[in-house]
């Protein structure tokens, strides 16, 4: 059994004080605080100078040669104090690094940076374990180590290429993660991930496209989402001269007003761009949030316009490589149009009604009747019940609703968009206040005008169930919060108006 004296004389040994302080700091810092790197740092610079003070206070220089003439044993032990002692000062300085070594206080994905100064580091501490605890030449070994690096160098120029022009990137930062890219060669895609040898790009497509740096560091780039992310977006659209240019011009910021996609600051613009015998040019610049969502807000500009030009009696007009072209059946569709009421022509506009015969549109389009809204009037107070289909004939609204104090626009009202229909079906009340933003004209189906179509054509019941679900779904989704219950769904919904209507 080890005495007092024997025990005491264990713990006075430095090789065992130096060992335990060793792994008590490995422990502490390398696992316990692994997720905290601050406090991670901050317990490796108290354990490393903990340490130095342990070996100093034994007669342990760790920069420098140890005695040549001491026996074998202490030597070993003397050098695996050094090492010990490297090694944690390796450890202390990447751990600084990790910290404050952050370019624009934004951490890059690949950190090529930061793992260059690692490496450093630790070629930097391998070498001054090499020459003081082994007390061997470093200059002779850095100079033969040079001839192996010229030839590694020459088989790995590609490579070498491609990470010098990686940490040029990083140093540079043309682009970050999440930015979208077009290079000169017609290559497009969001930055996903960049690294060592390449950056990924995920294309339009979903396909992930893999530059190497060094083709990109070359490259001719524009970043679409720099100096910030939103992207300006233009259209060009041509009518037929049947009005002023103005009035073609007026029609097409109502155009613009009504989209939901498209950012209001800046202020969306239109401007004349041409004008001949055959026809009025008009492009429409707007600025959408990100470049994702530039065909998304594409498809509902081009939408609007289709809506906002039927409901004003604009045309489009050929090409101008096509003059000439469809003329005749231009005048056959003037001719068309003009015959048909106005009622007629907005039953037309609207899908929900496709399946009716031209008899029945002229049956209830006759029940219709016109009510026009001031710019700035409000049309629906939110939570009031309407008995009557509200067609929106001409102009754009929007519907706000009012929540825990705050407001949230659920969309906008355009030429074919109708209201009303959870009063007239469900005894609903709105689900928000309605006010126009400029001049509306809307055209009302009443329950009375509606109650024979339906018993006449049932499906017509299934289609407005459809319809009511999703727009309740999608009001629901842009407010982030429940709308106080649970909302209905389309089989409930459909046997309510079957209920109400006797069908």
């Amino acid at each position: 059994m080890l005495s007092l004296s024997d025990i005491l004389a264990v713990i006075g040994d430095p090789i065992v004080q130096t060992g335990v302080l060793a792994v008590i700091g490995a422990v502490v810092a390398r696992f316990l605080l692994r997720q905290h790197p601050t406090r991670r740092l901050i317990g490796q610079i108290v354990f490393f100078a903990a340490l130095t003070a342990l070996v100093l206070y034994h007669g342990i220089v760790p920069y420098q040669p140890g005695p040549p003439n001491a026996p074998t044993l202490q030597r070993v032990f003397v050098g695996l104090a050094k090492v010990v002692w490297w090694t944690s000062a390796a450890w202390s300085l990447i751990s600084i690094v990790r910290v404050f070594l952050i370019l624009e206080r934004q951490p890059r994905e690949g950190r090529l940076l930061q793992d260059l100064v690692v490496g450093i580091i630790y070629v930097s501490a391998v070498l001054s374990v090499i020459a003081y605890v082994f007390d061997a030449p470093v200059g002779t070994l850095i100079a033969t180590s040079g001839v192996f690096a010229i030839i590694l160098g020459l088989a790995m120029q590609s490579t070498l290429s491609d990470v010098f022009s990686g940490i040029a990137l990083n140093l540079s930062r043309p682009y970050g993660i999440g930015d979208w890219l077009v290079l000169g060669n017609g290559i497009e895609g969001r930055v996903v991930e960049t690294n060592w040898r390449a950056t990924h790009l995920l294309s339009g497509a979903n396909d992930l496209i893999i530059v190497p740096n060094s083709d990109l560091a070359k490259a001719r780039l524009t970043n679409l989402s720099s100096p910030e992310r939103s992207h300006g977006v233009s259209l060009k659209v041509r009518f037929r001269p049947t009005t002023m240019p103005s009035a073609m011009a007026e029609v097409m910021r109502s155009v613009l007003l009504s989209s939901d996609t498209i950012l209001p600051t800046p202020a969306p613009g239109v401007s004349v761009t041409g004008l001949d015998a055959g026809a009025v040019e008009l492009e429409l610049s707007f600025r959408v949030a990100d470049m994702a969502t530039t065909g998304k807000a594409k498809s509902e500009i081009y939408d609007l316009i289709h809506r906002h030009a039927k409901a004003a009696g604009l045309f489009l007009s050929p090409p101008a490589d096509a003059a000439g072209a469809g003329s005749a059946a231009a005048t056959v569709e003037d001719a068309a149009v003009h015959h048909r009421s106005t009622p007629q022509r907005l039953l037309d506009a609207i899908t929900l009604f496709d399946s009716l015969t031209e008899d029945e549109k002229e049956a209830l389009a006759a029940t219709m009747t016109r009510r026009t809204f001031r710019s700035g009037e409000t049309m629906v107070e939110q939570g009031i019940v309407l008995t009557s289909l509200m067609i929106v004939r001409t102009g754009v609204a929007t519907v706000t609703r009012k929540e825990h104090g705050s407001s949230t626009e659920l969309r906008r009202l355009a030429p074919g968009d109708f209201f009303g229909e959870g009063g007239l079906l469900t005894g609903d009340g709105e689900p928000g206040t309605i006010r126009a933003l400029t001049l509306v004209v809307v055209y009302k189906i009443t329950q009375e005008g509606l109650a024979p179509l339906m018993r006449d054509r049932p499906a017509i019941a299934e289609e407005l169930g459809a319809l009511l679900a999703r727009r309740t779904a999608t009001e629901r989704y842009r407010l982030e919060q429940g709308l106080g219950h649970a909302a209905a769904s389309t089989p409930s919904l459909v046997a309510r108006i079957r209920h109400l209507f006797e069908i």
